[in-house]
């Protein structure tokens, strides 16, 4: 179990300067987490080399971007499919795991049985693309490096949802089911179709950080006995300190799937540290995204952001203008203290505290905690003058630009392979 390791402090500005190179291995989507480092590397004049997980044709064939799909993305862009996983990767008899699971009924779910020897085949041949395509960018990646630059390579890998149509009406109703649409989580990942799941989500969240480490040793070593400086960055979650009744504490969003795949993460980063490669796992807090709409009440989590921004906000004016903000989406009669009291009492309540403790993380979750969640999710929603605006999705901005900033700046030398990045420090940096 990694140490809870928060960082305090606001980091200096980094030596990262003009002509330095910023690489996102992954591709970068709006409103995410990214867009905050790349916003942050821009202001000191770095160059960003983008990247691809390329396309899906109709038969399932990989492919590269075409000249149309790639006119709008910004210079250097190294044009290879980085997808990850193995969920449509064809064994030798052409079979796919979304093949297998294609057939499967929702009432039958939990009895599907699988063919693991052609699982297996395919994970291998998923990994050896990946692996083989991770070369081929590495190779093109050092054209874009002049003499003399820094780099630095973020690692924008995560998800690996089997793509298959069973698979998300059974997400929803392990993450939104109420009632007796209510799938347990334990039940859902002890199964055949959930051990697939976490196996495909480790292969894209924690497995291509170690690929990556270890194909770009080389180019590396190179820059390093020229003088250059590298170092690596990764998106974690292992949930985080926000304020509750006037305190940081830690907290978190249960049940976090993609949990077991964020810690072998957080593994790779410690051993390579160990090895004395620069690079850490950022644990940063919960947002809103495109991708985690599935888990609704994980922003639940955000809200208390208003009263640390209240309290630590570095910029004041900067911090006057997001709250107006906010206010501006409430209902006229809603103010921040009555959210801030029930988040207060939501995070403080027994039933919350039962699954958010941090040597157990990820937990299972129960069916009276999810509704619970979900309920305080819904109240939460209901305070807003329209539910297709939220201040969360302000709200996660600052998170994004703040995590940018301290992602940035901290990875010349990270103080710690695993560090958490809470609501002080993002009200600090704003």
């Amino acid at each position: 179990m990694t140490q809870l390791f928060p960082l305090r402090e606001k980091p200096a500005l980094s030596p990262y300067k003009k002509g330095d190179v910023l690489v996102l291995f992954g591709e970068l989507f709006t409103r995410g987490y990214a867009n905050g480092l790349v916003e942050e590397a821009e202001r000191r004049g770095m160059t960003i080399v983008r990247a691809t997980v390329g396309r899906r044709e109709k038969d399932g064939s990989l492919r590269a971007l075409t000249a149309e799909e790639t006119a709008t993305i910004p210079q250097p862009f190294i044009n290879v499919p980085l997808e990850a996983g193995f969920d449509m990767e064809p064994d030798s008899k052409g079979v796919t795991p979304c093949d297998q699971l294609k057939d499967i009924k929702m009432s039958d779910w939990d009895k599907a049985t699988l063919d693991w020897a052609s699982i297996d085949e395919s994970q291998q041949k998923g990994v050896a693309r990946f692996r083989k395509n991770t070369e081929l960018f590495l190779k093109e990646l050092e054209k874009h490096i002049p003499a003399g630059a820094n780099v630095l390579f973020a690692h924008l890998m995560a998800g690996g949802v089997p793509r298959t149509k069973i698979i998300m009406p059974l997400l929803n109703r392990a993450f939104k089911g109420t009632g007796e649409r209510h799938i347990p989580t334990k039940a859902l990942l002890d199964s055949q179709i959930g051990q697939f799941c976490l196996r495909n989500f480790n292969e894209v969240t924690a497995e291509t950080f170690r690929h990556l480490i270890e194909l770009s040793a080389p180019l590396r070593q190179k820059l390093e006995a020229q003088g250059s400086h590298v170092s690596y960055t990764a998106y974690g979650y292992h949930g985080t300190e926000v304020m509750i009744r006037g305190q940081y504490r830690w907290q978190t969003y249960t049940c976090y799937f993609q949990g077991w795949a964020k810690m072998a993460l957080e593994k790779h980063a410690e051993d390579f540290s160990k090895q004395g490669v620069h690079c850490c796992v950022y644990n940063c807090p919960e947002i809103l995204t495109n991708s985690s709409s599935v888990f609704q009440g994980v922003e639940v989590s955000l809200y208390p952001l208003l009263a640390a921004i209240q309290k630590d906000a570095g910029d004041k004016k900067h911090a006057e203008e997001v709250l107006r903000q906010c206010k501006a989406l409430l209902k006229d009669d809603v103010t921040f203290e009555q959210i801030v009291k029930f988040t207060d009492d939501y995070l403080t309540n027994d039933l919350t505290l039962e699954f958010s403790k941090y040597d157990q993380w990820p937990q299972h979750s129960r069916q009276d905690q999810m509704e619970y969640m979900l309920k305080s999710s819904d109240y939460l929603f209901d305070l807003h003058k329209d539910q297709k605006n939220l201040i969360t999705a302000v709200l996660s901005e600052v998170v994004f630009k703040s995590c940018g900033y301290v992602m940035l700046h901290d990875s010349w030398k990270p103080k710690a392979p695993v560090a958490w990045i809470g609501h002080d420090l993002v009200a600090r940096c704003m």
